[in-house]
């Protein structure tokens, strides 16, 4: 058995290496458009579908492949996932056929659906309840890093290397991966039938939709600014400078998720209420202000502040819900953060061709106090006030 009164920290960096490696399974095609669509010999916005059957297959598979793995040992299920990452990205690396490469990035999508599944629920079960805040967010860690380091330095070596090399060291890095948590992640017995509830019934506890809701409303507001940041900051001149801004929301993400894993097992509530507002606030800065160049990188900072705790406050809610079914929970999680960025793009692109850039902020903020009231309204169940600990032990003893 493991000690769960301390931090088991390299088995929770196998879990955020987990994530990592989902992220940037994702992302790099993005980076290294040109050289893909030159290897597979078609065009641009083909080779960019890559990127939309591999969100597909996350978006399908997340929920069917968590229900169908919960009687599963937690670390079979766990390394199932991480060698699918093997299997699609050696695929991808060798495929000279572009169907063929489109089937390998929607089964790669598929364990990344199961492995997002999986990664909150294990980080829990892996401490006593006092730290499982802390051990959620060392085990989301991977996230903010893969997408504010690992996607440029990915595009960066891919360019250097090819990208079929680049997607080797993905397949090698899996490899290690699996070792590594052969080694150090223990293992824990899946979810018994006798506990096994419908996806209806966790569907319909307490708090479950209260904290989707919120999902889907925050990360879609979320993402209309992310995926068009750069015609955003284009009306004050400063396209030039995206690299800046999004290196400086990564930086911020990273501070956000370090003060959130400091936070979330005492003021989880607070946190969240706090986080909405700060991000509203920003958008009324952006809306009114929002032609400054102090202004944008104030409010990206203050965004990226508030978004990197996101992950692991909505999960630490979602999970403390569901109980015994946190997995189907988490599962949904991952369809309702799918959906979002998907409506945020929709709703961008749309928001970009009808009324321009400036409609961003009002309809963001619009979004954000959906949000509000969403959490304001679940203080019995999904965002209770108070410390979490006192309850999830509360809970563990009963």
């Amino acid at each position: 058995m493991s000690d769960t009164s301390r931090l088991p920290v390299s088995g929770l960096l196998a879990l955020a290496m987990t994530g990592f490696i989902a992220i940037m399974t994702e992302t790099l095609p993005a980076g290294l458009l040109p050289q893909i669509s030159s290897g597979l010999g078609v065009s641009a916005s083909m080779t960019g579908q890559m990127v939309t059957l591999y969100a597909l297959g996350s978006l399908v598979a997340a929920i069917p492949l968590t229900v169908a793995t919960r009687g599963w040992r937690r670390r079979r299920a766990l390394l199932a996932s991480v060698l699918g990452f093997l299997l699609f990205n050696t695929l991808t690396t060798f495929s000279t056929d572009y169907s063929l490469t489109l089937v390998a990035r929607f089964f790669a999508g598929a364990s990344a659906g199961l492995a997002w599944g999986l990664i909150a629920g294990y980080a829990r079960r892996m401490v006593e309840p006092a730290l499982q805040g802390k051990a959620m967010t060392l085990a989301m860690i991977g996230t903010p890093l893969a997408l504010s380091l690992g996607v440029p330095l990915g595009t960066w070596f891919g360019s250097l290397v090819g990208w079929r090399t680049a997607f080797g060291l993905m397949s090698a890095m899996t490899l290690l991966l699996t070792v590594w948590i052969l080694l150090k992640v223990p293992d824990f017995p899946g979810e018994s039938r006798q506990k096994q509830r419908s996806l209806y019934q966790v569907w319909q506890l307490p708090g479950v939709r209260s904290v989707l809701w919120v999902i889907f409303t925050w990360i879609t507001a979320h993402n209309i600014l992310y995926t068009y940041i750069v015609p955003f900051l284009a009306r004050s001149g400063l396209a030039g400078q995206v690299d800046k801004m999004l290196l400086l929301f990564g930086l911020s993400a990273m501070l956000g998720i370090g003060l959130t894993g400091w936070l979330v097992d005492r003021w989880l509530r607070r946190t969240v209420l706090s986080s909405l507002v700060l991000f509203a606030l920003t958008c009324l800065a952006f809306g009114g202000l929002g032609a400054s160049a102090s202004v944008l990188y104030l409010g990206i900072f203050v965004w990226g502040l508030t978004f990197g705790g996101a992950a692991t406050l909505l999960q630490t809610a979602s999970a403390d819900a569901a109980g015994d079914s946190a997995d189907i929970a988490q599962s949904m999680i991952v369809v309702a953060w799918n959906l979002a960025i998907a409506g945020g793009g929709i709703a961008g692109g749309v928001l970009l061709k009808t009324q321009g850039v400036s409609s961003f902020p009002w309809v963001m903020l619009l979004l954000l106090v959906l949000s509000l009231a969403i959490v304001l309204r679940a203080k019995s169940n999904g965002f209770t006030p108070g410390s979490r600990m006192a309850e999830s032990t509360e809970k563990a003893d009963c």
